[in-house]
């Protein structure tokens, strides 16, 4: 994930941040992830396991920006804020018209969602650190060296889109066709579901990266970092992700192995 001035690197059990700080020096900070209780055997459900991954990678964000010390989440930012606020305005107006196909208004509300916040990441900071964090873990994973890595990434939470619009859209159409579209907790487990069963095929994208299906689930994703939500960073930008992936490694390297390793 990319910061404001920084980038956070997560693994299944620790997460490391660094953060260039006014002066030109970068902060590192770095802990253990909290754990959900019974995690082990809700690993083993089908989409109840997405979810809890998700949660755990979210859970995070509280301690990161304790530890930073500063405003650093890209939600703090005041343009981020009101961009995200357009674009729900315009995702619930949307859904509330009477005139169109379900299908039709939910394709649609999906791309206005998702148009402002685009636009306004476009050539940011956000985006440089973004694609130094992409350049640096695709560095290490090839060993090549970072300047000549791609800024796009195959395991990209961008790459998450194409599911969770195709999961959406089959939930609602689902719920619609049971007549429970405005029951509240319909709407709840059928949103839970449909968030659980786009971590799944994320996962199996990311397993089985050459199959024709996931290539084309990835696309939009990709093409959304290639022209919106990464731009090539600096040397200096690269020095920060380098030093939050060093401390993530370090942490793993430090730990005893998890049991049944």
């Amino acid at each position: 994930m990319a910061l404001r001035d920084g980038v956070l690197l997560q693994s299944e059990r620790f997460w490391a941040a660094a953060v260039r700080s006014a002066d030109g020096g970068v902060r590192v900070s770095s802990a253990a992830k909290a754990r959900l209780p019974g995690r082990e055997s809700l690993q083993r459900i089908p989409v109840v396991r997405g979810l809890v991954r998700l949660g755990e990678a979210v859970a995070i964000l509280p301690a990161v920006r304790r530890a930073t010390g500063g405003p650093i989440l890209p939600q703090e930012d005041p343009r981020m804020l009101a961009a995200t606020a357009v674009s729900a305005a315009a995702t619930v107006a949307l859904r509330s018209t009477s005139r169109g196909s379900p299908l039709l208004k939910d394709v649609t509300a999906a791309g206005v969602s998702l148009a402002p916040v685009l636009l306004l990441l476009r050539d940011s900071r956000l985006a440089h650190y973004h694609g130094a964090e992409h350049k640096s873990v695709a560095a290490y994973e090839g060993g090549i060296d970072p300047s000549a890595a791609g800024k796009e990434h195959a395991r990209c939470g961008s790459n998450l889109i194409a599911p969770m619009i195709v999961t959406n859209i089959a939930t609602s159409l689902l719920l619609r066709a049971a007549g429970k579209e405005r029951k509240p907790m319909a709407t709840l487990i059928a949103g839970l579901v449909s968030i659980g069963t786009a971590m799944e095929l994320f996962s199996w994208m990311a397993r089985h990266q050459d199959h024709p299906l996931a290539r084309t689930l990835r696309r939009p994703g990709i093409e959304m970092q290639r022209l919106f939500t990464t731009s090539e960073p600096s040397a200096d930008q690269l020095d920060v992700a380098d030093l939050a992936l060093k401390e993530l490694l370090r942490r793993e390297d430090a730990a005893p192995a998890p049991a049944g390793a």
